[in-house]
C-alpha cells in the first residue's frame, strides 16, 4: 500500500533496507520509500477552514483525516524558480543567490534527491522542476532586472478567465495529467519490483494560471482557465470579494505590483468572482490529480510575487506510517524544512549548514521529547523576493501572529506590519501604532540576515545582468524590448524608457561596467 502525502511529504507502508546504509541511519533497519507531490500557485489556506469551504478537495480532506497538516507553512520565496530552489537545496534565498526565475539553483547542485541516492535509494522525478538556472523568457529576466529603474510599465496583461464549456471535461491541463499517469505507472510497473527503498517526485504546474495569448490586447495576460466540470465543484455563494484599499492609499511597493500587473484599472464584482472562482476550479483539478499560492485579484494583484497570505502561504501535508493522523500543526514552518524532513525520514544524518529543520518532531508518533528539545522549528520562518513586478527587495519574518515586511535597505520605503490574528486580510499596516514591535521584528530579521547588503547585491546583480544582455543584442535592446509583454506602453513613448534606463545604469555603477 502506498500512502501520499499531499502538497510536499508522503511516506511509504513499503519499507525495506537501504544497501550499505544501515551504519548511518538512525538505529532503525528499514527505509522508507518517499513520494513527494508538489503543486504551483496553491493557496495554502484551502486545507483549511474557512477557506476549505470555497471548493471541494476531497483528497486533501482525506489527507488531512490520515495525516499531519501544517496551518503556518510558507515558501521561502513566492515565486516560481526561487521557491524550489529553497526546497531543493534546504537554504534560504540570498544563500542560493537565486534571485529570479532565471537564476535559481547550478544543474549541479547537490539535493536531498542526490544525497538519497548516495545512500541507497532509487530516485525518480516527473513533471515541473524548475530550480536550476538559465530558464525562463526573455521578458520574465529584462523584467526581474529592470525593477529598479524609475518607471512605470504595464508587464502584464489584464487577467482573463477561459472557460470550457463541457460539463464532462476533467482532464483540462494536459501536460500534468500525463505526468501524473508516468508516475502511477512507474510506481505500479518499476518501483513495486525495487529490493531498494525509492524516492519519488512529481511536480504540476497547477494551478499556476495559463499562458496568455501570444497577440492581440490581453497578450502578456494570465489566464485562467477551467471546464464546467470543475467549476461544478466550487461553491459561488461563499467566494469572498477581497477588500481594496484605494490607490492613493496604497503601499508603493504594492501599487507597483498592481500597475504592472495591469489590476489598477477598474473591474467589476462579476470579474472578480469569475476569476477566483476559476481559480478555485483549477485547485479542484490539482487535488484530484494528489495534489503557493495565488492572490487571484487580493490586494489588488494576481499571480504570486508578495507576502501577503494568498501568495506566500503554501500547503503542506504529511501522510504515512508513524505520521500523526487528524493533526494541525500551528508552528510556522517552510519549504527549506523539506530538505532536513526528506533525510530525516530516510534516516540520514543531516548536514550542519541547512537553514530548515526536520518537520518529524511536530509530526511523528515516535519521536520522544529529547529529540524534539534538539530540533524542534525555531518561532519564525524567513520568505524573500527580489524578481519582477516589484521595485524593491521584500522580506517577510513571520512569528506567532505577526508578519513583518521589510524593503531595500530598510530606510528608503516603509515596512509593513500586520496582526494576522486580528487582521487575517492583511488590510491594516499597523507598523506606525506598535513601533516597539516594529523596532525588535526589524532587529530580529537583521539579526537572521542583512537585508540592506543583500539588497545592495541584488541591485548590483540586475545592473551587470542587464547590460550583458544589451551588449549580447548591440544597439537594437529598445525595438526587443518593444516587442516583449510591455510593448503596449513601451512602443508609445521609447525615448522616455531607454532614458530611465540610461540614468538607471549610471547611478552607482562602475563607469568601466557601464
Amino acid at each position: 500500500m502506498l500512502l501520499l502525502c499531499v502538497s510536499l511529504v508522503a511516506v511509504s507502508a513499503l519499507a525495506v533496507q537501504a544497501p550499505g546504509a544501515g551504519e548511518q541511519r538512525r538505529g532503525a533497519a528499514k527505509a522508507p520509500n518517499v513520494v513527494l507531490v508538489v503543486s504551483d500557485s496553491f493557496d495554502g489556506r484551502l486545507t483549511f477552514h474557512p477557506g476549505s469551504q470555497v471548493v471541494k478537495l476531497p483528497f486533501i480532506n482525506f489527507m488531512k483525516a490520515r495525516g499531519t497538516s501544517f496551518l503556518n507553512a510558507y515558501t521561502n520565496s513566492p515565486i516560481c524558480c526561487p521557491s524550489r530552489a529553497a526546497m531543493w537545496s534546504g537554504l534560504f534565498t540570498h544563500l542560493t543567490e537565486s534571485w529570479n526565475n532565471f537564476k535559481g539553483l547550478d544543474p549541479n547542485y547537490t539535493t536531498w534527491m542526490d544525497v538519497m541516492e548516495r545512500h541507497g535509494y532509487r530516485t525518480q522525478k516527473f513533471g515541473k522542476l524548475d530550480y536550476t538556472s538559465g530558464h525562463h523568457s526573455i521578458s520574465n529576466r529584462v523584467e526581474a532586472w529592470t525593477r529598479d529603474v524609475a518607471f512605470l510599465l504595464r508587464q502584464e496583461g489584464r487577467p482573463m478567465v477561459n472557460l470550457i464549456h463541457n460539463r464532462t471535461k476533467v482532464r483540462v491541463m494536459e501536460r500534468d495529467w500525463q505526468n501524473t499517469d508516468k508516475a502511477i505507472n512507474w510506481l505500479r510497473k518499476e518501483a513495486i519490483n525495487y529490493t531498494e527503498p525509492f524516492v519519488l517526485y512529481l511536480g504540476l504546474n497547477l494551478p499556476h494560471p495559463y499562458p496568455s495569448p501570444s497577440s492581440g490586447e490581453n497578450f502578456g495576460s494570465s489566464t485562467f482557465h477551467t471546464s464546467l466540470y470543475w467549476l461544478g465543484k466550487v461553491s459561488r455563494d461563499a467566494i469572498k470579494i477581497p477588500k481594496w484599499s484605494p490607490l492613493s492609499e496604497m503601499h508603493p511597493v504594492d501599487y507597483y505590483s498592481s500597475y504592472t500587473k495591469n489590476c489598477t484599472g477598474g473591474f467589476t464584482e462579476k470579474e472578480i468572482k469569475n476569476i477566483r472562482a476559476f481559480y478555485y476550479a483549477m485547485c479542484a483539478e490539482t487535488d484530484a490529480m494528489l495534489d503557493h499560492g495565488e492572490l487571484a485579484m487580493e490586494h489588488r494583484q494576481f499571480y504570486k510575487m508578495s507576502m501577503y497570505e494568498a501568495s506566500a502561504h503554501v500547503p503542506l501535508l504529511m501522510m504515512g506510517p508513524g505520521i500523526k493522523v487528524d493533526l494541525q500543526v500551528s508552528n510556522v514552518v517552510s519549504l527549506v524544512d523539506i530538505y532536513p524532513t526528506m533525510l530525516d525520514i530516510a534516516g540520514i544524518p543531516l548536514p550542519q549548514n541547512l537553514s530548515g529543520y526536520s518537520l518529524l518532531p511536530l509530526s511523528s508518533e515516535t519521536f520522544k521529547n529529547e529529540h524534539k528539545v534538539k530540533n524542534l522549528h525555531p518561532p519564525w520562518i524567513l520568505s524573500e523576493f527580489h524578481g519582477c513586478n516589484v521595485n524593491a527587495s521584500t522580506y517577510m519574518l513571520r512569528t506567532n501572529h505577526w508578519k513583518y515586511i521589510a524593503y531595500s535597505d530598510g530606510a528608503s520605503v516603509l515596512p509593513q506590519l500586520f496582526d494576522l490574528s486580528s487582521d487575517p486580510d492583511e488590510l491594516t499596516n499597523v507598523a506606525v501604532k506598535f513601533p516597539e514591535i516594529t523596532y525588535s521584528l526589524d532587529q530580529k530579521l537583521r539579526s537572521i540576515i542583512n537585508y540592506p547588503k543583500v539588497s545592495a547585491s541584488v541591485h548590483q546583480y540586475n545592473k551587470e545582468q542587464f547590460i550583458k544582455w544589451k551588449q549580447s543584442i548591440g544597439q537594437n535592446y529598445s525595438n526587443v524590448i518593444a516587442n516583449l509583454r510591455w510593448h503596449q506602453d513601451w512602443q508609445k513613448e521609447p525615448r522616455k524608457y531607454e532614458s530611465a534606463i540610461d540614468q538607471w545604469l549610471k547611478t552607482h555603477m562602475n563607469p568601466r561596467a557601464v
